[in-house]
């Protein structure tokens, strides 16, 4: 199936200008001899999870990620989520710490973010996938194409979108978003190498909320424990 058919239906309408550009089929088919090759994670079939998992009207925050975890089991289609039984990565352990600093909920035993996808917060890599232990490996291939008109259909909506950038090359999708109606929120990344100079203490989860609030869309409930 060509790769824009992949796009789950509720994003079709949103990217169909995308369709008939010629990096779509540069990045098939550069996935497909990549695959052929090597490991890719994520598995072909959550390459396009986030979408799936969080439907176009149903947006109500975006959280930008870069590139997919590249080691054994990790990635499966969200930004900074694992599944269940998967070690929590650094950086997720990190928005675990704000998190509970935040809104002093407890640190999850997990790192499934799924509960926050089915309640509109789009978590969304730059990159869709990567080939196994080679970070940024997919980089410059035509994701960035396709999901910069991912940002730029969200920017279009009318209803408000919290867009959250963590990070430098989060920020440099600024560009992309300039709707009034929108709220941008930025600091330093969550990595450990970065969470100290900005990160802590950002209290992004509260702000999304009020966000939200402001303009009477319904808060996210940030529990995991419980889901």
């Amino acid at each position: 199936m060509p790769l824009i058919d992949q796009i789950p239906p509720s994003w079709q309408p949103a990217l169909a200008g995308e369709r008939a550009k010629p990096y779509l089929a540069q990045l098939e088919s550069f996935l497909a001899e990549e695959r052929a090759k090597h490991t890719v994670f994520p598995p072909e079939a959550e390459v396009f999870s986030a979408l799936s998992l969080t439907p176009y009207e149903q947006v109500r925050a975006l959280i930008v990620g870069q590139d997919p975890y590249h080691d054994d089991g990790q990635a499966h289609g969200l930004a900074f989520s694992v599944r269940r039984g998967v070690k929590v990565p650094p950086s997720l352990v990190n928005m675990y710490k704000e998190l509970e600093s935040d809104l002093g909920l407890p640190k999850p035993s997990h790192g499934n973010l799924e509960a926050w996808a089915a309640q509109g917060v789009l978590l969304l890599n730059t990159s869709l996938t990567v080939r196994a232990h080679a970070p940024a490996s997919h980089k410059g291939r035509g994701w960035e194409q396709l999901t910069d008109a991912v940002i730029r259909a969200l920017n279009a909506r009318p209803q408000r979108v919290v867009f959250v950038l963590w990070g430098g090359h989060a920020q440099k999708k600024r560009p992309l978003i300039d709707g009034p109606q929108h709220v941008m929120l930025e600091s330093a990344h969550p990595s450990p190498l970065s969470a100290r100079n900005g990160f802590f203490g950002s209290r992004p989860f509260s702000a999304i909320n009020r966000a939200l609030e402001e303009v009477g869309l319904a808060p996210i409930d940030w529990r995991l424990e419980a889901q």
